[in-house]
């Protein structure tokens, strides 16, 4: 249950509202809010929260309103009044219990955000009606209840505040804190208590789609929150673009107007607009997710955007040329009706008309159309850089020095220059340079780590393979090193000629591990081809002896000799469903045993892990394929 503070049915949404008429210290005051513990004259709303992979409803935040008709109905209000007269502890206590009866009585589905204050979460008799004895009585069991933090102090009892989640933890129960992003308490509170969940504060939320500090913010929150274990649960969602940047970053929970409105009986399905964003979000991430090089460091082109204000085709040339005169950096400015681009207009090309004589007495005072370019280069923002470029070579001097508009859904966003453009491109390339394999020239662990980072962060659904060649090290010392680097390069070349490069993306970890983030459809055939062409693409590098004897002699490091089988290779298989709250951490380790399962068979093999990371299952979901 969550206390809200204003007299909106949202958090945080609008100013306190003062009380109209009765004072807060006067003995009336007081003697009403003791007739609302009494008799029990607080009415609940809840608020849905749902799963951002889906849509479906997880579970409700309970909020609290006074009687209707008192000036004690805004919780603000009730509260601040209770605070006057030393009855806060029975207000809440009051409002859990009324959320809890209420929400039993309407069967609500999933779990229930209830609100706790640190001061009382730390007394054992804190949670009132939230005990797992008392929460029995309304037939709901701890594990469908959430104890919310979500007062603001400068200071806490954090020891007693562990001991006290850890006690409530032992019943059931899991523990979210709320408004991240506040104040400074609320980060020490997420790593002093290492919550479930962890609730971002709204004002992060609105407009961050067109606010690329807050995106960047909310991305990094995202970061932490995997590392730690914890799920964040947006707040404050109102309109289709912050829902679909919202799940376009992962974000595990949702919560706002768009998705629902308090209510004293609450929807349980997802609103026509909500679904409507979803299918979008779905759509674009497809889209993205297919684009072969939509990829290429997680660059886009928006990236490049500068915001520059457009232009109507009625604005005078004089007016133009004022402007390109008094922005000096200014290279082109777009012209644009109704939100859709036209054309745009040149810095050097505008400059030159207004070098010829007369030209500014003749045609100053006449509209811009004589200086537009009408085919100028449109793409989206969310377009790769790499494909950009494309775009852009293929094109003619004029348009490359015109630069490019960027667009949103068809209608002006931006622009570009050709000069940020190339700027982008030699970035990419030197990190490509700088982080990948000097022996296969493949991409190395940064790339590999920002790719599955962009996979997770799309939502797609792929296949992460581990190779690793067996009985390697023997090879070495029998063949020497040269030999062994050609095995790598030979085994990369397999690696790469077996993936379809606009879907699947190859990495080389070092050594003789390479990865393999499969989004073809048909990898396991794959992964069966490179096992299948795997001794023909290195039979000529041993000697024929050896290839006779399937394996040579070497000594261990007691001197004693050992057979080894001639160099196989092991690959280990894990799936990474879209609906999934994976992390990378996960998916690293789960491969890591993957390939160590597939290395316990003979010959060349294959271990496929068919449990969802994180779902632990019997062992006969697995598959073992030697070959």
């Amino acid at each position: 249950m969550k206390i809200d503070i204003t007299g909106s049915s949202q958090s945080g949404q609008d100013c306190p509202v003062e009380i109209p008429s009765i004072p807060t210290d006067s003995d009336a005051m007081r003697n009403h809010m003791q007739d609302i513990i009494v008799r029990r004259l607080l009415s609940p709303l809840f608020q849905p929260i749902i799963d951002m992979r889906d849509g479906r409803i997880i579970g409700y935040e309970g909020l609290i309103r006074g009687p209707a008709d008192s000036p004690l109905h805004s919780p603000f209000n009730l509260f601040r009044a209770a605070g006057y007269h030393q009855l806060v502890t029975q207000i809440e206590l009051l409002s859990r219990q009324v959320v809890l009866d209420h929400f039993a009585k309407l069967a609500l589905p999933g779990k229930l955000f209830l609100n706790v204050s640190p001061g009382l979460l730390v007394n054992s008799d804190g949670l009132g009606a939230a005990t797992p004895d008392q929460l029995s009585d309304f037939g709901i069991s701890p594990d469908r209840i959430i104890i919310e933090l979500t007062e603001s102090q400068p200071a806490y009892d954090y020891p007693l505040l562990r001991r006290a989640a850890t006690h409530y933890r032992a019943h059931g129960f899991e523990i979210a804190i709320d408004d991240l992003g506040e104040g400074f308490s609320s980060l020490r509170l997420w790593s002093e208590l290492r919550p479930e969940y962890v609730k971002l504060d709204k004002h992060f939320i609105h407009g961050i789609d067109r606010d690329p500090v807050k995106l960047h913010f909310v991305r990094s929150i995202q970061e932490i929150a995997r590392n730690s274990a914890a799920l964040i649960v947006a707040e404050g969602i109102e309109t289709q673009a912050e829902l679909r940047a919202i799940k376009g970053l992962r974000i595990a929970f949702g919560q706002g107007y768009l998705i629902g409105r308090p209510a004293a009986r609450p929807d349980t399905s997802l609103p026509d607009e909500a679904a409507q964003a979803f299918e979008q979000a779905d759509g674009d991430a497809r889209k993205h997710g297919d684009d072969a090089l939509a990829h290429s460091g997680n660059a886009t082109a928006v990236r490049l955007m500068r915001p520059i204000q457009p232009v109507s085709p009625d604005t005078l040339n004089d007016n133009v040329f004022d402007l390109f005169k008094q922005m000096p950096e200014l290279q082109s400015v777009p012209v644009v009706v109704d939100g859709v681009p036209l054309g745009i207009i040149n810095r050097y090309t505008t400059i030159e008309r207004f070098a010829h004589r007369y030209w500014r007495d003749l045609y100053g005072r006449r509209p811009c159309t004589a200086l537009i370019d009408f085919e100028p280069i449109v793409v989206d923002k969310d377009i790769g850089v790499q494909e950009l470029s494309r775009i852009m070579v293929s094109a003619d001097q004029r348009q490359l020095t015109n630069g490019f508009i960027l667009t949103d859904g068809g209608k002006y966003l931006g622009v570009g220059t050709g000069h940020d453009l190339m700027a982008e491109i030699t970035r990419l390339q030197i990190n490509a340079a700088k982080y990948a394999n000097p022996l296969t020239q493949l991409p190395g662990n940064v790339p590999i780590d920002e790719h599955i980072e962009y996979l997770l962060r799309i939502g797609a659904t792929f296949a992460a393979c581990y190779c690793d060649l067996d009985h390697f090290k023997p090879f070495n010392d029998v063949y020497g090193y040269r030999k062994g680097d050609e095995m790598i390069q030979r085994l990369g070349s397999l690696l790469a000629s077996c993936c379809d490069p606009p879907r699947d993306f190859l990495g080389h970890i070092g050594g003789d591990d390479f990865i393999i983030l499969f989004r073809s459809a048909d990898w396991e055939n794959r992964c069966q081809a490179i096992l299948d062409a795997f001794p023909q693409a290195i039979t000529d590098i041993f000697s024929a002896e050896d290839r006779e004897h399937g394996g040579y002699f070497t000594e261990d490091r007691l001197g004693n000799k050992t057979f080894s089988p001639l160099t196989s290779l092991s690959l280990g298989v894990v799936t990474v469903e879209a609906m999934d709250h994976t992390t990378q951490h996960q998916i690293s380790t789960s491969i890591a045993e993957a390939k160590k399962q597939a290395k316990k068979m003979p010959g060349n093999s294959l271990f496929i892990e068919r449990r969802r990371i994180g779902h632990p299952a019997p062992s006969s979901h697995q598959s073992q394929l030697p070959f």
